[in-house]
């Protein structure tokens, strides 16, 4: 690139813990602006399915939140809100109910933590007429395989007494019924998509279990459990919908709620990443544009498999334009991904705990971002 850009396309996800989307889009324009006075920034607030998920469409598409007290994953009261849409689709995220955030490091535990919350949402969310609702899939504290979303709505899991069990990950090898008798009449006339940021399986070497256990609590015997749990209620559900999850990409995504969508109740598994970028219109801003900034907390080899950053990257790569990522933590598995220039606000000698801190890493983010364009580095 010989001449320096015109325009700069900003649709980094948030930086977990420390900035919001719209935070990092806003400190990057703002170091675009220092460097290039006479160039376009465009900030574009993005989500894969986590975290600021219903943020990035309201901003995209305008619409209006609903707070509720529903159940936190450990059946605390906890305040949530969910998106509604101008044409009135329920926009609903699995973290802000049932999220790793509303736990301190000690409750963690993926056999007792429920989705129910998330599930109390959609209910008032058809409550309120809706009949389109989309649900992100990421950062939930969950392994329930959607139990706890699907006994909000009604139904019920017996084990081979006819037990009522508890909807939570340390129930899900002794189910042997799935009790429908209760569902809300109003589940056949919803729509559901499910907006997943992993392609991860229902359970397996690469499932959920393995994968994604132990960020939320899980030592290797509660993986164990949870794995033998996941393929019996994984077979259950295929002798009773036809459906193996284990054909279905992303079906492992938030513990296993995307296969409990997807089976019981239709759902359509997309990428998050995807439905967002479709709703900001990002193709037609990359038409004239000269380069895209991206980034989330933690750029690694996870980055490749469905994440905002890979989602921005393949758009823009089909477009010709090159991608630049930025991120608080780079992984040196990260040098694999086909970016322009990936770089890291903070170093070895910066902690975590400094680097975290919104206001450091605002300002870190517009001085890097200043430092790249001047130097040219995108341009390798």
């Amino acid at each position: 690139m010989c001449l320096p850009p015109r325009k700069i396309l900003i649709a980094a996800d948030s930086f977990k813990g420390s900035l919001a989307s719209a935070d990092v889009a806003r400190a990057a324009a703002e170091g675009v602006r220092r460097a290039l006075p006479h160039c376009e920034a465009v900030e574009i607030p993005v989500a894969d399915g986590g975290e600021g998920f219903t943020e990035a469409l309201l901003a995209a598409r305008g619409g209006t939140r609903r707070t509720l007290t529903v159940s936190d994953p450990l059946g605390r009261p906890v305040e949530a809100s969910y998106g509604l849409l101008p044409d009135g689709t329920a926009v609903i995220e699995t973290a802000a109910a049932s999220g790793l955030p509303l736990l301190t490091q000690a409750e963690r535990n993926p056999l007792r933590t429920s989705t129910s919350g998330t599930g109390e949402l959609i209910r008032d969310a058809i409550g309120q007429g809706c009949r389109n609702v989309l649900v992100g899939l990421g950062g939930s504290a969950t392994h329930d395989a959607g139990t706890g979303l699907l006994s909000a709505l009604g139904f019920r899991f017996r084990d081979a007494a006819g037990q009522l069990l508890d909807p939570c990950g340390e129930s899900l090898e002794r189910i042997r019924a799935i009790d429908r008798s209760a569902v809300l009449p109003d589940l056949q006339d919803i729509r559901f998509t499910a907006a997943c940021d992993v392609r991860t399986l229902f359970c397996g070497p690469d499932g959920a279990a393995a994968t994604f256990a132990p960020q939320k609590g899980a030592d290797a015997a509660m993986v164990d459990l949870l794995e033998r749990g996941s393929a019996s209620f994984g077979s259950l559900i295929r002798e009773q919908t036809g459906i193996d999850l284990q054909a279905l990409p992303g079906s492992g995504a938030a513990g296993g709620l995307g296969g409990a969508l997807a089976a019981l109740l239709g759902a359509r598994l997309r990428s998050g990443i995807d439905l967002v970028l479709d709703a900001a219109g990002f193709d037609t801003l990359l038409q004239d544009a000269d380069l895209v900034i991206t980034g989330e907390g933690r750029i690694d080899a996870q980055s490749g498999a469905g994440k905002a950053v890979w989602g921005v990257l393949q758009r823009a790569r089909r477009a010709g334009v090159p991608v630049i990522a930025i991120g608080g933590r780079v992984a040196p598995e990260a040098a694999a991904l086909p970016f322009s220039g990936c770089f890291a606000l903070a170093d070895e000698n910066v902690s975590d705990q400094v680097a975290m801190q919104p206001d450091w890493a605002r300002k870190r983010i517009t001085d890097l971002v200043g430092e790249i364009l001047l130097s040219g580095r995108f341009t390798e």
